[in-house]
């Protein structure tokens, strides 16, 4: 009867340990998937930010393309000017006027027709600096710039 005591108490010592050892090897396949789900979204967080980082990227690019054509395009605009004296007889009198005409072009395509306006003057006036003042497209007192070119519809 001893002898049945020691098997029964070798065979629930050994259930005892496979129990254990179940339970521990359980644990750490748990631990073992634990960390690989951690790697796993890591790598999902670092794609989802480089997917974001050239969402950026292409955007910037996008914007830069399209400023660099704007501007290409406003390069390409230009105004061409003229002024010139008229003189209007009535009777004995005769009446001096500054006609300034303008236009604007797109390379060497006109976009508008000739905007002219008249501005009577008096004898000894300054019929450039009058001019300036009379222009439709580049109104000088809206640049503080002096040293710009006339010449040019809208300015960097």
């Amino acid at each position: 009867m001893a002898s049945l005591w020691w098997i029964l108490l070798a065979a629930c010592s050994a259930a005892i340990t496979g129990g254990v050892v179940f339970f521990v090897m359980r644990s750490h396949a748990e631990v073992r998937l634990a960390r690989q789900r951690e790697e796993l979204a890591a790598a999902h967080a670092a794609l989802g930010a480089q997917r974001e980082a050239m969402v950026t990227s292409l955007k910037s690019a996008e914007e830069s393309a399209r400023r660099q054509a704007m501007d290409e395009f406003i390069a390409d605009i230009r105004v061409e000017e003229r002024h010139y004296v008229r003189e209007h007889k009535a009777f004995f009198i005769t009446r001096k006027c500054v006609v300034r005409q303008e236009r604007i072009f797109f390379r060497n395509l006109p976009l508008s027709n000739w905007i002219e306006q008249e501005m009577p003057f008096e004898e000894g006036a300054d019929i450039d600096q009058l001019a300036k003042t009379m222009a439709v497209f580049i109104p000088e007192g809206l640049f503080d710039n002096p040293e710009a070119q006339p010449r040019k519809l809208l300015r960097h």
